[in-house]
């Protein structure tokens, strides 16, 4: 077994010289006893010819590593979702609009018959004029949360009321791995604290019983609510006006295909012709007209490479509300 392993190791044209390529190469010299597969690695264990090799694992990312100051803890980023198709019995619908600060584990939760963007915008208002502005607020690129993608260079209600509050929106695909990581994970705990646990008769007793779960939420985790990086206060005289001029920052984490082209607002953009299959950060500059791409590696996550930047034309189109 021993020489046939150093042989393989040596000759092998495939590299390989473990317990199944010592049975496999036993079998092709036609040996008339062939031990099994278990037999051969417990061979090879009492000689010490086991490599013993280990899988490397990797540090993960640190939370919002995809932004700097978001992974410094130097700002705070609030991150929102919906929980839908719940049904109480008897046919009522409940969906759930969610929310969770990425570094405080500041949660709230609004049940309702709906969620549209004019229930979301009024939510984020009542929580935001309560517990302050964060620096960044993070969604998926449902249209609820984004606006339409019928046609390119639209921006949302949502998008826009960021925008007026100096919030930078951040659009990130629900799919990729790691992203909508600590909001699913707060949508799971509030179906087992809420929804699991009892049986609701209608939609108010969801509504009240979501609210004592969010302020036992709060209490539970007031310390690193204290300890997370401070939140701007509402601006007192702030009235929401969709149809002011675009200006600040959107920002949309991206994959590239495979020419090295990433998606943004409906518009297709050269980033990399190396950087094919990859994550990129696209930072919609609306008051310099310009859209920057940023290179994203789990691996190196504080290394944010500019890969390339486009001239882009603010949209001034008037928005429908």
């Amino acid at each position: 077994m021993l020489v046939i392993r150093r042989q393989l190791r040596t000759k092998s044209d495939l590299g390989e010289y473990g317990p199944e390529a010592i049975q496999r190469e036993l079998q092709q010299r036609g040996e008339r006893v062939i031990p099994g597969v278990a037999t051969i690695a417990r061979i090879l264990s009492r000689r010490g010819a086991l490599d013993g090799r280990k899988r490397v694992r990797r540090k993960a990312p640190p939370p919002g590593w995809f932004l700097s100051n978001v992974a410094d803890k130097h700002a705070e980023m609030d991150n929102f979702d919906v929980i839908e198709d719940l049904v109480i019995r008897g046919g009522i619908d409940v969906n759930v609009l969610t929310g969770i600060s990425l570094h405080g584990g500041l949660c709230a939760a609004w049940p309702a018959a709906q969620i549209t963007a004019k229930l979301t915008v009024d939510c984020l208002l009542e929580h935001w004029r309560e517990v302050g502005l964060p620096r960044y607020a993070k969604f998926d690129n449902g249209t609820v949360f984004h606006g339409t993608h019928r046609w390119p260079d639209s921006l949302g209600r949502i998008t826009r009321m960021c925008l007026s509050l100096e919030v930078t929106p951040v659009f990130a695909p629900p799919l990729c791995r790691g992203f909508p990581a600590d909001i699913e994970a707060f949508n799971r705990r509030w179906q087992d604290a809420v929804w699991s646990r009892f049986v609701f008769r209608n939609r108010d007793e969801t509504v009240a019983q979501s609210t004592r779960f969010v302020a036992a939420h709060r209490r539970r985790y007031a310390v690193r609510i204290e300890d997370a990086p401070a939140r701007r206060p509402f601006p007192k005289n702030w009235r929401l006006n969709l149809q002011q001029p675009l200006t600040g920052t959107v920002v949309y984490v991206r994959e590239t295909n495979a020419k090295g082209q990433a998606v943004v607002l409906g518009n297709t953009f050269d980033v990399s012709p190396v950087w094919i299959h990859r994550l990129v950060r696209a930072d919609v500059d609306l008051a310099k007209g310009q859209i920057r791409f940023y290179a994203l590696r789990r691996k190196d996550p504080h290394n944010h490479l500019l890969l390339a930047t486009h001239d882009y034309d603010t949209p001034t189109k008037r928005f429908k509300e």
